[in-house]
């Protein structure tokens, strides 16, 4: 059984969306157990993240990075760091903000450099980019155009029902599926870039 841990942290509600997707995507891959986990109440769940075969880390673009939330976490691993305790787990990650760009590739290269600093195997998005032809739609898959993470995108003004729109629901998904389809072959052994 792979087990996949999200923590993420989500201020008005469009993060927790785009997290539940990550969840229902992860979840939905046969001999997995998924985990959402509110990056707020962390300390209670340490020993859920320390024994997670993949962490996918969830935050929203605030001030071209991760909310104040989320990098308070981030620094409460640094304990773990020392120790090298989440060394070969599968991390991955996720960001969402109001703006189309809104810097969101900024916050998924600061997960991914926290990932590397604590040895982790962090596995991209691995989707052509999406609504980038004339013939394109703004329903497609990746339709920000994201390869490092799963990206979203919230009008300010919208509740979290119903923002993010449905593709980047569905890109978020796909990451949560990728993730642990990854983490279970990483667990039998066959390596992270086998076919599944």
């Amino acid at each position: 059984m792979a087990r996949i841990a999200i923590i993420y942290h989500s201020g008005f509600g469009h993060t927790k969306a785009q997290a539940e997707a990550v969840l229902h995507g992860a979840a939905g891959v046969p001999g997995t157990e998924a985990t959402l986990i509110e990056a707020e109440r962390h300390a209670a769940a340490w020993a859920t993240l320390d024994a997670a075969d993949a962490i996918i880390f969830g935050t929203p673009t605030y001030m071209a990075g991760p909310s104040a939330p989320f990098k308070a976490f981030l620094d409460a691993t640094s304990d773990r760091w020392a120790r090298q305790a989440w060394k070969d787990k599968i991390a991955a990650g996720f960001t969402n903000s109001a703006g189309m760009n809104g810097d969101k590739l900024a916050t998924l290269q600061a997960l991914s450099l926290f990932a590397m600093q604590h040895g982790m195997v962090w596995v991209g998005l691995g989707l052509l980019p999406g609504n980038h032809t004339s013939t394109g739609s703004p329903a497609d898959l990746n339709r920000l155009a994201g390869f490092l993470g799963a990206m979203a995108q919230s009008h300010a003004d919208l509740p979290a029902e119903l923002a993010p729109p449905e593709s980047d629901r569905a890109t978020a998904a796909h990451l949560g599926r990728r993730v642990a389809e990854a983490a279970c072959r990483w667990r039998q052994g066959t390596g992270i870039l086998a076919a599944a």
